[in-house]
């Protein structure tokens, strides 16, 4: 700040400077003048001109500190009181700027807020003919249209399903209930719902659930589960996926094994990335890259980490690591 000062007042030391100067070189010139008489009196205006740029440097570059140091976030109160007249200038831009934004955020949190409850809105009554079709598809007796149906019935029903729990992220710690899970009817209950896919893909499943229990949010710890298990699906083949569950380091482990394609090395560390699909596979238009994204957002407040090893050609297999009981403190505070 020292530096900008002296740049913002060099004007002014420049003139000084030379005035001093000038009467330096009238006195060497004029042999009328005493020289050392003007060069003790310039010496002392010196030393005062120094000591008010010092006093002057705290005075007005309080104001400017404080701007320098505001974090930016709309809250003023952090600025220092303006002095003089050009800071009040500033400071009355800067209000009326805020304000301003102040308003313009509300608005669009106020737009955002209804754009989201008309589209949960819109979902929950999707749903409502979702329903009747499903009831229609199960009627049904051509074995090989109800497969094809049900098929797409079930991917209409994931979007949705996805679309809902996206909207409701941002809001997740107004939403959490955090209780006892029984892992094996919560994994059974999804596997159910995919049932018909994993039929049509000739997909079966091995349950290994050791630890039968697990602190969590109902809800959203099932959302988490059924995006590994769509995604473990999407890319499997007539083979098997493997859940197993166990104890480790006073954690509980959730492993969801498949033998499918895996993942390209260079692909891994973005899998989670908002709307990233694949390099390998980029033309495939069935991926969102939205699941796995929305399936660790979702995790970080249940302060579940996902971990994922992958082999290209060989499979894939994602871990839950479910947090100590003790950490769950933190959670039932928010």
């Amino acid at each position: 700040m020292i530096k900008k000062y002296l740049i913002e007042r060099r004007s002014w030391i420049i003139l000084f400077l030379f005035i001093h100067f000038f009467i330096l070189l009238v006195a060497y010139f004029d042999t009328e003048i005493p020289l050392l008489p003007i060069v003790y009196i310039v010496f002392l205006s010196l030393i005062i001109f120094i000591l008010f740029l010092m006093i002057r440097y705290n005075k007005e570059t309080k104001f400017y500190k404080s701007i320098e140091a505001w974090e930016n976030n709309l809250d003023l109160t952090s600025i220092a009181a303006p002095e003089s007249p050009f800071e009040k200038i500033i400071e009355n831009a800067v209000t009326s700027q805020t304000e301003w934004l102040k308003q313009m955020a509300s608005q669009n949190l106020i737009s955002l807020e209804q754009e989201k409850d008309q589209l949960l809105s819109w979902i929950h009554e999707v749903k409502t003919p979702l329903t009747a079709i499903r009831l229609m598809i199960d009627r049904i007796e051509n074995k090989t249209m109800k497969s094809q149906l049900t098929y797409e019935w079930l991917r209409i029903h994931l979007l949705l399903d996805q679309q809902l729990h996206q909207k409701r992220i941002p809001f997740i710690e107004n939403d959490l209930y955090i209780e006892v899970i029984d892992l094996k009817v919560l994994i059974t209950k999804e596997i159910k719902d995919l049932q018909s896919w994993c039929i049509q893909k000739g997909i079966g499943f091995d349950l290994q659930i050791e630890v039968k229990e697990v602190l969590s949010d109902g809800k959203w710890l099932a959302f988490i589960i059924r995006q590994l298990l769509t995604n473990a699906i999407k890319y499997s083949d007539a083979s098997d996926i493997i859940i197993k569950s166990y104890q480790q380091d006073e954690q509980t482990i959730l492993e969801v094994k498949d033998f499918g394609r895996g993942i390209d090395p260079k692909d891994v560390s973005r899998i989670f990335d908002k709307g990233f699909t694949s390099t390998a596979k980029h033309q495939d238009n069935a991926a969102t890259g939205m699941g796995l994204y929305l399936a660790e957002k979702a995790a970080k407040p249940l302060l579940i980490h996902i971990d994922v090893h992958s082999t290209l050609g060989t499979g894939t297999t994602f871990t839950l690591i479910f947090p100590k009981r003790n950490q769950f403190l933190h959670i039932t505070s928010m």
